[in-house]
């Protein structure tokens, strides 16, 4: 059987780090990569023998992924996000990958997500997937700020089974993290509509976030999941329409500080 690392890229994750060790603790390696966390997250890391502890300044999350994957000692990397559980019958899948091999760089993984404590089963989230197993030596992240994906040298397969993902406890949290998202996003949107010579205005900033929480609660049936759903598509849209202002201020000359860096 081929060994795999998983590695628990973190910063300030005390309420999650410590089942999502647990829930790794088949994997022959566990690093843990922080960037320099002020809450109890490297204590926690720190009590498991199993794991590496890594410390480096936070770029973004391509960055520090690539950062850490040449350092697995395995073959295999297993990335799991520390808001992210495998379910036992995705662990016992990847098993058997490891165990008969396979010719493919890489896996979907696709996710079942909670939000605010409920599980949300559409709202354009049921088709969410990552690639979160993967050979080392044959992928790496795209350099971009924001949804960043595996290239792979080889071809990418997809698995059966689940990551479970808890997303967002409460709205605090979630309006937390957008900010962080929206600029990283503007970021990425400003510096490609440079190259293009495209600028922003009214109907960039009024029709696509209509768009968005059309797709979300319509197209994607958000509507099924009630009351949570309806949030789900309209926080979708506030994502997007922040995101335009950004790019439209970015765009006229303001300054925006990295708000991971704050």
């Amino acid at each position: 059987m081929e060994k795999i690392t998983a590695i628990i890229p973190t910063f300030n994750e005390e309420v999650h780090i410590k089942e999502a060790i647990e829930s790794v603790l088949w994997c022959d390696e566990i690093i843990v990569v922080d960037s320099f966390s002020t809450d109890k997250t490297v204590e926690i890391a720190q009590s498991y023998p199993q794991v590496r502890l890594l410390q480096r300044q936070y770029e973004h999350s391509a960055s520090q992924k690539n950062w850490t994957i040449p350092q697995a000692s395995h073959p295999w990397v297993f990335l799991l996000d520390a808001d992210e559980r495998p379910t036992p019958e995705l662990v016992d899948e990847i098993k058997g990958i490891l165990k008969q091999g396979t010719t493919h760089s890489g896996f979907w993984i696709y996710r079942r997500n909670h939000f605010m404590g409920k599980r949300i089963d559409y709202s354009g989230w049921q088709s969410d997937k990552v690639i979160r197993l993967f050979k080392r030596d044959e992928c790496s992240y795209e350099n971009k700020h924001v949804h960043a994906e595996i290239i792979a040298k080889g071809s990418i397969s997809i698995l059966k089974h689940k990551l479970i993902h808890y997303t967002y406890k409460d709205l605090a949290s979630y309006l937390k993290k957008a900010d962080r998202y929206t600029t990283w996003g503007a970021f990425d949107r400003y510096h490609k509509f440079q190259k293009t010579g495209r600028q922003i205005g009214l109907p960039y900033l009024f029709f696509r976030p209509l768009g968005r929480f059309v797709r979300h609660y319509i197209w994607r049936l958000g509507f099924l999941d009630g009351t949570h759903g309806f949030v789900v598509s309209a926080l979708a849209a506030y994502n997007v329409y922040i995101r335009a202002v950004k790019i439209w201020r970015l765009q006229n000359g303001e300054k925006m500080e990295d708000p991971f860096k704050k």
